[in-house]
């Protein structure tokens, strides 16, 4: 789930297991293949690629999968082509939403994503109409275990990253876009994994959801647009209040 809300730890939004990691795993090798794409099919020589494997990686992608997909590119075998495009837009309880797609077919997804914004009595928005709500910025995701907080206020201190943030059952670091690169290269320099590690838009502000009812249909309205094949990110801006995740766990 993208945003790092409180809400995406409430297990009964996430479907069967199964499933989602075989949707996980595509969107994964898509990105891979893009990544190899724009630039040398080497992670090493390739910053986009490296992160691309990186997280193929934390989602426990096997080698296999990965490889596979870069020698493709290599040998000049892969067909595809994908490009990027954005949608953005409200959504229920009024709520900001920014979703990043890889597609081969521009009308197919645009027709998919308005399928979804519809059924929630949502629609889409003019270009920029909700992105100036959202800072990009580097997120990395570490394990509880990772660290104590007051290590890792001091590592984050040391690397030049913004914020750390406690989000339960793990550690939210945040940088500025420019020192994303080197502040994941920092952790990694002293053994830190991270469960994710991404350039993210983060809200400049957050809407708290205080009705339990709202917040479902919002959440329920972003895995629907997460489920969609070519979408590879949503972003929102808002969080439930502890009253309603109570509800929902």
């Amino acid at each position: 789930m993208s945003g790092h809300s409180k809400w995406s730890k409430v297990k009964h939004f996430k479907g069967a297991v199964d499933t989602k990691r075989s949707k996980v795993f595509t969107k994964l090798v898509k990105e891979i293949t893009v990544a190899a794409k724009m630039g040398m099919p080497d992670p090493e020589m390739n910053p986009r690629l490296r992160l691309a494997v990186q997280n193929a990686r934390a989602a426990s992608m096997p080698k296999d999968n990965i490889d596979r997909a870069i020698k493709k590119v290599a040998a000049g075998t892969d067909q595809s082509t994908y490009e990027e495009v954005i949608y953005e837009g409200y959504g229920p309880g009024n709520i900001a939403v920014v979703v990043e797609a890889l597609t081969d077919n521009r009308n197919r997804t645009a027709s998919s994503v308005r399928t979804v914004f519809t059924r929630a009595h949502s629609a889409l928005g003019a270009a920029n109409s909700v992105q100036y709500m959202f800072e990009r910025k580097g997120t990395l995701v570490l394990p509880k275990d990772a660290r104590t907080e007051d290590q890792l206020m001091e590592l984050i201190l040391e690397a030049g990253a913004d914020d750390l943030e406690d989000l339960g059952d793990e550690w939210l670091v945040t940088t500025s876009f420019a020192s994303f690169a080197p502040v994941r290269q920092f952790f990694e320099s002293k053994g830190i994994l991270f469960s994710s590690a991404e350039l993210a838009r983060v809200p400049t502000q957050k809407v708290i959801l205080e009705d339990k009812a709202i917040a479902e249909k919002a959440m329920g309205f972003v895995e629907a647009l997460e489920d969609e094949d070519d979408v590879q990110k949503v972003y929102t801006n808002f969080d439930v209040s502890e009253a309603v995740l109570a509800q929902l766990g």
